[in-house]
């Protein structure tokens, strides 16, 4: 039988309150609670909380605390992708952003999604869609990154853009619905 943590990863139907699933995100409350409480010059701790809550990252991602997320284990991030304060990543389905992709600070990425129904939310079904960002990305400061977007490498996202739909690569695209306004130089 599938669990209901196999389920929202999948991008199915799940029961956000399994007991699974809560105990996973307070695991993710508690590590975040220490990261963003951690003394700035504490280097080595601080590297060490962000490897328990992002398992296998590499060595040269850097997160500015504050920093929230649900679970933790459904990000991955490469080589020198960087989030700076406050940025939020609600991540039950899986975030992948791409090495040297830069997250100003109060970028907020969702993958979490609830029925359009009032009755059919009133059960706690929710889904999460995926998020993909690729290489090189520069998502501004307050960008909302919405569930099941895609991001292509070398894109510019506009400071306070909400990004509802897929951004081809190498574009700047801005705007509340995020778009295109223009290609960037290779």
């Amino acid at each position: 039988m599938t669990t209901e943590k196999h389920k929202m990863i999948a991008g199915a139907p799940y029961q956000a309150a399994d007991p699974e699933l809560v105990a996973d995100r307070l695991r993710a409350r508690q590590l975040c609670h220490a990261i963003n409480h951690a003394a700035p010059e504490a280097a080595a701790e601080l590297q060490a909380l962000q490897a328990q809550l992002l398992p296998g990252q590499p060595a040269s991602v850097h997160i500015t605390p504050p920093f929230h997320c649900d679970y933790g284990y459904n990000i991955t991030l490469g080589e020198g992708a960087y989030f700076n304060f406050n940025c939020v990543v609600l991540d039950g389905a899986p975030v992948r952003i791409g090495a040297r992709t830069l997250c100003a600070p109060g970028v907020q990425i969702y993958t979490a999604s609830h029925p359009l129904s009032p009755t059919e939310r009133a059960t706690g079904i929710e889904l999460c869609l995926p998020v993909a960002i690729g290489e090189d990305v520069w998502i501004g400061g307050g960008a909302i990154i919405c569930p099941g977007v895609t991001i292509g490498d070398g894109a510019v996202i506009g400071a306070g853009s909400v990004v509802t739909r897929d951004v081809p690569p190498r574009v700047l695209a801005a705007g509340n619905p995020c778009r295109v306004i223009r290609a960037l130089p290779q």
